[in-house]
């Protein structure tokens, strides 16, 4: 599991936003290794930590509003040559108490962030880095999942969008494949190129993998019988053409790239690194090799750099379907998403007509 993904994860444990089935499996593998147990601990320490500098800057915003009150009063002066010394002392004795609560304030925070910093090293101003983005990006959507609420038939009456992302089909009868991390509440509604909305439940979740599986139970959807494409389980060559498409914005959104290295960050064997542009929205969308055949699903991205995402490899989905249908005998097996109508030969054009039917935009609540 890579480093954002893992941040997430923990983020979504201590917000308790994860399923009971999902929290269980976290508390086990806490149980089971140590390592990943001491870093819950240490996180947990730092976002408390970050807690209280809240607090604090609470406080001092609210003694600077109180300063610049007194200001306007002018009970202090900006100017404190035109304050009296007798003056000056009456002020003293009134404030004074003010003064030394703004001064154990400004102490107590430099100690926090230098506590937090020698703590936690360059990982965690990484990880104070990714917590700004996705505050940030929080504000930015909060007017749009207000709007989409109302906009929107299939969300229950009060539902509140928590996530979303990309997802494709991986049978007819209306399962689609997405990544773990985009499924943040309990339930999801996903829209096709159209906009037409369809009610889902989510059937499978494989946490390792980062895949989840979303099956359509909408009476409004008509099942297909084939799919134009196939699920490339072989590898794939250094360089070789690659695009995509999903759901940074409410339209489809096409993209191309090439492949750029043949394992992910930090030498993961599981992901592929692709030179392509991706936005929060992208995950859970496929990765299509030239012929139009699925060669992985987008998952990641660098946080710092441009144009480095990071994509499950095939393979990976084909092995998590295969495990899935291990447990449960009503599991899709991988063969299905086998097909005998590619789009090899056709233009970019056609192949983009023929694939964005099959490519959804997921809302989890």
């Amino acid at each position: 599991m890579s480093e954002q993904l893992l941040i997430e994860s923990l983020e979504r444990y201590f917000n308790d936003e994860m399923l009971p089935e999902e929290k269980a499996y976290f508390e086990q593998k806490r149980l089971e290794n140590p390592e990943l147990d001491q870093m819950v601990v240490t996180h947990k320490i730092f976002m408390d930590k970050m807690a209280q500098f809240a607090e604090r800057k609470k406080l001092m915003n609210s003694l600077s509003s109180t300063h610049d009150y007194l200001l306007e009063k002018g009970a202090i002066a900006e100017d404190q040559k035109k304050i009296s010394k007798g003056k000056l002392v009456q002020l003293w004795h009134r404030y004074k108490k003010t003064t030394a609560i703004a001064a154990c304030i400004a102490g107590l925070t430099a100690l926090i962030i230098s506590g937090v910093i020698s703590t936690f090293g360059t990982a965690s101003r990484q990880t104070v880095e990714l917590l700004s983005r996705d505050i940030e990006q929080l504000k930015k959507n909060q007017d749009y999942q207000y709007s989409q609420i109302k906009e929107a038939t299939k969300l229950p009456e009060g539902a509140v969008v928590k996530s979303g992302g990309s997802a494709f089909m991986i049978d007819g009868k209306g399962y689609l494949l997405t990544n773990a991390h985009v499924l943040k509440g309990s339930s999801a509604v996903v829209a096709n190129a159209q906009g037409q909305e369809f009610k889902t439940s989510i059937v499978y979740v494989d946490h390792m993998k980062d895949l989840a599986v979303l099956k359509i139970t909408d009476s409004d959807y008509e099942p297909v019988k084939t799919l134009p494409y196939d699920l490339k389980s072989t590898s794939v060559s250094l360089g070789a053409d690659v695009f995509t498409l999903g759901y940074p914005r409410n339209d489809i959104t096409y993209n191309k790239g090439y492949l750029s290295a043949l394992s992910g960050f930090d030498g993961d064997t599981s992901t592929v690194q692709i030179s392509l542009l991706a936005n929060p929205g992208n995950s859970g969308g496929p990765v299509f090799n030239k012929y139009g055949d699925i060669i992985g699903i987008l998952s990641t991205r660098e946080a710092n750099a441009q144009g480095v995402t990071f994509a499950i490899k095939s393979k990976e989905i084909v092995q998590s379907l295969e495990d899935w249908n291990d447990k449960d005998t009503s599991a899709i097996r991988a063969s299905a998403l086998r097909s005998s109508h590619n789009l090899k030969g056709i233009t970019r054009e056609n192949q983009l007509l023929s694939l964005q039917q099959y490519v959804y935009n997921v809302k989890a609540y």
